[in-house]
C-alpha cells in the first residue's frame, strides 16, 4: 500500500514544461508523456474503496516458503556460449547472449521504497548479490517506480569491477541517476534504439503504464516502457510494468515473433483498480501470444507483496490461463527465482 500511495498517480501535483516535448510525437504533452491508447485512470475514490476494503477483510498468509527459489549458480552466469536467462527476483532478469549481459530492473535492496525503514519489504531473498555477478554491458530500465529503479542497486552495479555498464533509460530519468553519480547513461524514446558491442541492439518500446517519483508532482514527467533486445538474429522482449494494450500487438508489427519475452504475471488485483495500470496472468498469456512468443518467464511476483493476491496465486492463475487459451505451458513455464535456463 505504502508504494502504489507515494506513487499514486492522481495526487496533488504541479508539473513542470516537459523538457524533451516533441509536437510530431502523439505520446508526448508539454507536460509530459501519455499513454498510446489512453482510458479511464483510477482516481482517489478509488483508491480509498480499494483500501477500505482491505481493512474490513483478513490480510491473506503470505508464506515465502511458496516461492520457488535457489540461490544462483554464477557459473552458470559466465558461459560466453548459446543464450540465458536467470531470473533474480521481481522483474531483474540477468540476459546473456554470448557473454553479452544485459540486466533488467534491477533490485536488490531490502525494500522497495524511497525509505530504509518503511515500505514493501522484500518476502524472498535476492538470489545472488551484485558483486557476484559478470560483467553487465547494459541495465535497462523500465520505468521510475520504486520496485522498477531502485538507486543502491545501480550505484552498486554502477561500481562493478572493468568500468560500470551501460544504463539506458526512457526519456526524463538520466537526472535521476546522475544525482548518484552515475554517468554512463542514454536516454531513450520509444521506438528509439542504441547499440552496443557486438551489435547488441536495444529499443525501447511504448507499453501502457505511468510513471510518477515523489509524492508531489512528477506525474508523468518521465516516460516508461519496455524493451526490445536485438542479438545475432535473436529478439527478446521486456515488458516492464504494464497494463494491456494494443502496443503488444504494435511490437509484434515492428520486430516480428520474439524468441523470448518477459512478461509480468503479478500484482494485478483487485483488477477494478489494476487494470489499467498492471496486467493479470490471464493477460499475460495473450502478450505472450501477441509477441508471439517463442519462451515466456512470468516476472513480477514472488518478492514483494504490493496488492491484494497471495503470493502464490500468480503462478496458480497463469497455470489456468494456459490452459483456457490452449497454449502449451513448456512455451509459458513455471520458473525458480535464481533458476538459469537455456533460451531457444
Amino acid at each position: 500500500m505504502f508504494l502504489l500511495l507515494l506513487g499514486f498517480p492522481l495526487l496533488v501535483s504541479c508539473q513542470t514544461q516537459n523538457a524533451y516535448f516533441d509536437s510530431q510525437k502523439a505520446h508526448h504533452s508539454r507536460e509530459g508523456f501519455h499513454n498510446n491508447y489512453p482510458g479511464r485512470e483510477p482516481d482517489m475514490g478509488d483508491f480509498f474503496r480499494w483500501q477500505w476494503q482491505r481493512l474490513l477483510r483478513d490480510a491473506p498468509e503470505q508464506r515465502a516458503d511458496l516461492v520457488p527459489w535457489q540461490a544462483v549458480d554464477p557459473s552458470q552466469l559466465t558461459t560466453s556460449q548459446g543464450r540465458s536467462a536467470t531470473w533474480l527476483g521481481h522483474a531483474s532478469v540477468l540476459l546473456n547472449s554470448h557473454g553479452v549481459r544485459v540486466l533488467t530492473d534491477p533490485i536488490f535492496s531490502e525494500r522497495a521504497s524511497p525509505l530504509s525503514w518503511l515500505g514493501p519489504k522484500r518476502l524472498t531473498p535476492p538470489p545472488i548479490t551484485p558483486e557476484k555477478l559478470p560483467f553487465v554491458d547494459a541495465v535497462v530500465i523500465s520505468h521510475n517506480h520504486y520496485d522498477h529503479l531502485d538507486l543502491p542497486s545501480l550505484k552498486q552495479l554502477n561500481a562493478q569491477l572493468g568500468g560500470p555498464p551501460l544504463f539506458i533509460v526512457p526519456l526524463g530519468n538520466a537526472a535521476l541517476l546522475r544525482q548518484q553519480g552515475i554517468t554512463h547513461i542514454k536516454e531513450l524514446d520509444w521506438w528509439h534504439s542504441h547499440t552496443l558491442r557486438d551489435d547488441l541492439r536495444i529499443t525501447l518500446v511504448p507499453t501502457q503504464h505511468w510513471s510518477k517519483r515523489n509524492l508531489l508532482g512528477d506525474r508523468n514527467e518521465a516516460l516508461w516502457g519496455g524493451y526490445v533486445i536485438q542479438h545475432r538474429g535473436k529478439h527478446a522482449f521486456f515488458a516492464g510494468d504494464t497494463g494491456y494494450s494494443k502496443d503488444f500487438r504494435d511490437i509484434h508489427a515492428r520486430f516480428g515473433a520474439m524468441d523470448f519475452a518477459m512478461i509480468p504475471i503479478g500484482a494485478y488485483l483487485p483488477r477494478d483498480f489494476m487494470q489499467r495500470q498492471h496486467i493479470d496472468p490471464a493477460q499475460a498469456v495473450q502478450i505472450h501470444l501477441d509477441v508471439q512468443s517463442r519462451l515466456s518467464l512470468g516476472i513480477h511476483w514472488g518478492t514483494f507483496i504490493l496488492t491484494d493476491e497471495t503470493i502464490q496465486q500468480p503462478p496458480q492463475d497463469l497455470a489456468q490461463a494456459l490452459t483456457n487459451a490452449d497454449v502449451d505451458p513448456e512455451r509459458f513455464p513455471h520458473w525458480a527465482i535464481g533458476e538459469t535456463r537455456q533460451l531457444p
